[in-house]
């Protein structure tokens, strides 16, 4: 028995080894021409980098802002893809088109032409923050001010859940939600029961990413980036506090394993490597 025992907790110090000995590298650094990157989405399958430029204050409609085209080499391929947004946030995609969450509305956009197509305001919002789109095509949008998660669904918004504090990133994973909020990690259910599965991160998370079923890639905006568990295990990668880049709301190329974080107030998105 004591054997037995000895070798169970070997073997859960060994899993919580392999979960602990993830790290990241740089692999390049785009010229800093980005006005105020706030986040990225990796198109696979049009091999191109969507990034949110707030280019001015993160609550001010004064239609400075827009997305932009980065190359997976790290070359800006089109830095005024879309214009005359106003502090556009969050990016999701489904079947051909981009959701942007823009301060109290979600902008529809095309994929191929970068045309705006519509724009749903959202009643009651404030500060539109992440956005993720389930596999149905529903999109769901965090308000960091009002603490609401939005559905829209056939272009329809309504009120989905309200989170604990400041919920800023989200992640549809099957019929579950992931909630940053505030320093702690969630999985909001069907029924919309909230679980807490991580806690104890800077308190400016922003961006999530899924590596596996359970682990997970966040970032926080003032500037470190974790590998978390559902297990609760948190890991630093990087912390950049000290030099004041920010990593807002990442991207990541799940084939390559390769986060992109966009350093908002030092204009420029950087890639690095995930071992």
């Amino acid at each position: 028995m004591k054997t037995r025992n000895f070798l169970f907790a070997a073997a859960l110090v060994l899993s919580g080894a392999a979960v602990n000995s993830q790290s990241l590298e740089k692999l390049w650094e785009t010229e800093a021409a980005l006005p105020t990157p706030e986040s990225v989405l990796f198109d696979a399958d049009n091999k191109v980098l969507y990034v949110s430029l707030i280019d001015g204050k993160a609550s001010e409609k004064d239609g400075k802002g827009g997305i932009a085209l980065v190359n997976p080499d790290g070359t800006i391929k089109n830095g005024n893809w879309i214009t005359g947004l106003n502090a556009p946030k969050g990016l999701g995609k489904y079947k051909g088109k981009l959701y942007i969450a823009d301060i109290d509305e979600v902008v529809v956009a095309d994929l191929k032409t970068g045309k705006v197509e519509n724009k749903i305001s959202v009643p009651g919002s404030k500060f539109l923050n992440d956005v993720t789109v389930d596999k149905s095509g529903n999109v769901y949008v965090s308000d960091s001010q009002t603490k609401g998660i939005y559905l829209i669904a056939n272009n329809t918004p309504s009120l989905y859940f309200e989170s604990p504090e400041r919920p800023n990133g989200v992640l549809a994973l099957g019929k579950d939600l992931m909630i940053l909020d505030s320093g702690n990690l969630y999985k909001l259910d069907k029924d919309k029961k909230l679980t807490k599965l991580a806690e104890g991160m800077e308190k400016s998370t922003d961006g999530i990413e899924e590596v596996k079923s359970g682990e997970y890639i966040v970032s926080c905006w003032a500037g470190v980036v974790y590998y978390v568990t559902d297990k609760g295990k948190v890991q630093t990668l990087i912390d950049t506090r000290e030099s004041s880049t920010n990593s807002a709301d990442i991207g990541y190329d799940a084939k390559k394993k390769i986060v992109y974080v966009p350093t908002f107030m030092k204009n420029s998105v950087a890639a690095y490597q995930l071992k």
